[in-house]
C-alpha cells in the first residue's frame, strides 16, 4: 500500500493522538499556571518557610530533567503500592513541571513593577494581599505573558517524551505508524508539520492577547 492509503487508514489513531497531545498541553498549562502562583507569592511574600519551601520545590523541579520525573511518578509511585495510569501519570508530572517554570515566568513579571506601585497601594488603605491582588498581579500577569506562553511551547514538544510512559499521544502514534508501515522519513516529517502548525497557532494567539 502507499504512503497515504495506509495514512488514511491510520488516520482516525492519528486524530486521536492530536486530541491527546492537546488536552496534555492545555491541562498542564493551565492547572501549573494556578500552581504557579502560591509558589511565586511564596518566594516573593511568604514568610522564611515558605520561602524556603517554594525556593527549594522550584530548584528541584528545574534542576532535574523531565524524563526522570515522569519515571519516578509512573514507576517510582506504583513501587508505593499505589496504581497509576499512563496518562495520569503524565499529567501529574507535566503540571508540577510546568508550575515551577511558570513560577519563574511570573516571578520576572512581579520584579518588572517597581516598589512605589506597593507604597502607593498602602497609601489607600490596601493591605498587602489586596494590593497584590488588585495591582501587583494583574501586571505582573501581563508582563509574564510572552515568557507563559514560551512554556506552552515547550509543553507542546514535551508532550512527545509522554510516549516513553506509554501515552499515546500524537509522537507515540507516529511511531506506531512508522512500525507497522516502515514509512520512517515521511510520517515523521508530517508530524513535524503538525506540531509546527500546533505552535505558530499559539504564537498567533500570544501576540493577540
Amino acid at each position: 500500500m502507499s504512503f497515504f492509503s495506509e495514512l488514511i487508514e491510520y488516520m482516525p489513531d492519528f486524530l486521536s493522538g492530536l486530541w491527546l497531545t492537546i488536552y496534555l498541553t492545555l491541562v498542564s498549562a493551565i492547572v501549573g499556571l494556578v500552581a504557579a502562583v502560591p509558589l511565586v507569592l511564596g518566594v516573593l511574600y511568604g514568610n522564611r518557610f515558605f520561602k524556603l519551601l517554594s525556593k527549594g520545590y522550584i530548584t528541584i523541579v528545574r534542576g532535574t530533567p523531565l524524563l526522570v520525573q515522569l519515571f519516578f511518578i509512573y514507576y517510582g509511585i506504583p513501587a508505593l503500592g499505589l496504581r497509576i495510569q499512563p496518562l495520569t501519570a503524565a499529567l501529574i508530572g507535566f503540571i508540577l513541571n510546568s508550575a515551577a517554570y511558570q513560577a519563574e515566568y511570573l516571578k520576572g513579571g512581579f520584579l518588572a513593577i517597581t516598589s512605589e506601585q506597593m507604597e502607593a497601594a498602602y497609601s489607600i488603605g490596601l493591605n498587602k494581599w489586596q494590593a497584590i491582588r488588585d495591582i501587583i498581579f494583574p501586571q505582573a500577569f501581563r508582563f509574564a505573558i510572552p515568557a507563559l506562553s514560551n512554556e506552552v511551547i515547550y509543553l507542546v514538544k514535551y508532550t512527545s517524551v509522554a510516549y516513553i510512559i506509554q501515552v499515546p499521544e500524537l509522537f507515540a502514534q507516529a511511531k506506531f505508524f512508522a512500525s507497522d508501515t516502515f514509512f520512517h522519513l515521511r510520517i515523521f516529517i508530517l508530524i513535524g508539520i503538525v506540531y509546527l502548525v500546533l505552535i505558530f497557532g499559539i504564537t498567533k494567539l500570544t501576540d493577540w492577547l
